[in-house]
């Protein structure tokens, strides 16, 4: 089963930008669509976006949509989300985690944790307003 560690989180200010990488270990990371979830204070664990196996589709939250950018380095082992344009709303606990298989494309895009075996330990972003 893939390991998955996150890190890039940070303070920032409103307006500025990160990029959140997700390093992978065992398992092959290159056959795994994999999603990025986040968790404010006093909140449920939300989907952010997920990437097929080969970058070839990617699906966004729409409060994220036009913003942020998901994408993988297969040969590094590595997803990345990169964020632009932060807002305070954005401030979470950010998680990857990797798709578990057999499931249909929109099944991953609907965004449940449940379709989603291997979960990272997250990576903090604030973002001050």
């Amino acid at each position: 089963q893939v390991q998955l560690v996150e890190s890039g989180g940070g303070l920032v200010q409103a307006g500025g930008s990160l990029r959140l990488s997700c390093a992978a270990s065992r398992g092959t990371f290159s056959t795994y669509n994999m999603g990025w979830f986040r968790q404010a204070p006093g909140k449920e664990r939300e989907f952010v976006a997920v990437i097929k196996w080969n970058g070839g589709s990617t699906y966004y939250a729409d409060a994220v949509k036009g913003r942020f950018t998901v994408s993988r380095d297969n040969a590094l082992n590595t997803l990345y989300l990169q964020m632009k344009s932060l807002k305070a709303e954005d401030t979470a606990v950010y998680y990857c985690a990797a798709g578990i298989p057999g499931r249909t494309w929109s099944k991953y895009c609907s965004g449940q944790e449940a379709d989603f075996g291997s979960w990272g330990r997250g990576t903090q972003v604030t973002v001050s307003s």
